[in-house]
């Protein structure tokens, strides 16, 4: 699946974006002169060396932080409106699920927040755990769940009041090698399923070639946008996909703008 044609609304659109920290030991520049548009239906992942403003301008979105300057919009909306809508889900690096809650009960979290109807909260959570393929673990607790296992709940529950953004960030980042690829799977088949707009933030290449439609590099701090690089792999991705001579060309050209952006701090 190719990336989707612009529309005229994008999806997450963001010009000249500045983010500056102000502190006892002065100021930091997290962010500097960022513009980008995200289309509905794109899978875009974030990359640079650490502390180059990644999860701060995914926290912008999420209205976790006001910008220093620029303009940020989500879906035409500011992100506290978005918020106030409903329109993002959020899967956090740590699944943060609550521990004396069941894996059904955590799913049903945000619609409990919502005060959706009981027996459509347990309805919509049992169909975002079959998703994402956890059907017959609705009792189990946190900590009876792998890690792998703990970020699907954590996914699911981000899908469970069908926001049309989702947003990640670095989620599979503690996860041994296997297991993560094999939610890079899981996840691709999940978008591809859903159609949401996904902004996912990563320090590995080859995760972020694997799922991408498009890749953003970022520079070194303070983090600016190097460069952009359009994936054009086919779909379904496999293991086949990972050895391909294209997808070779294409984590070379990331690995290139991140090398151009001073950015060493990154994962093949």
């Amino acid at each position: 699946m190719s990336a989707p044609a612009t529309t005229a609304e994008p999806a997450v659109h963001l010009r000249n974006l500045n983010m500056v920290f102000s502190g006892a030991q002065g100021e930091t520049v997290a962010l500097k002169d960022a513009t980008l548009a995200i289309q509905p239906g794109e899978f875009v992942s974030l990359i640079g060396p650490s502390g180059c403003g990644k999860t701060t301008l995914l926290r912008l979105m999420a209205d976790l932080g006001t910008p220093t300057s620029g303009e940020l919009r989500i879906g035409g909306k500011t992100p506290a409106q978005a918020r106030l809508a409903r329109e993002y889900g959020y899967v956090f690096q740590a699944p943060a699920l609550l521990e004396w809650r069941t894996v059904l009960q955590n799913v049903m979290l945000p619609l409990d927040v919502m005060n959706r109807p009981k027996a459509t909260r347990e309805t919509r959570a049992r169909e975002m755990l079959d998703l994402v393929g956890l059907t017959g673990f609705e009792g189990r607790y946190p900590w009876q769940l792998s890690g792998g296992m703990q970020q699907r709940v954590s996914i699911a529950r981000a899908l469970a009041f069908d926001p049309t953004l989702l947003l990640m960030d670095e989620p599979f980042g503690a996860l041994d090698e296997i297991t993560r690829e094999k939610l890079n799977g899981e996840l691709l088949r999940l978008w591809q399923e859903t159609r949401k707009t996904v902004v996912f933030v990563t320090h590995g290449i080859t995760e972020a070639v694997f799922l991408s439609t498009r890749v953003v590099v970022m520079t070194a701090r303070p983090g600016k946008i190097e460069g952009v690089v359009d994936i054009d792999l086919p779909h379904p991705r496999t293991q086949e996909t990972r050895e391909s001579p294209r997808f070779f060309e294409l984590a070379t050209q990331v690995r290139e703008l991140l090398r151009r952006g001073h950015g060493f701090d990154v994962e093949g």
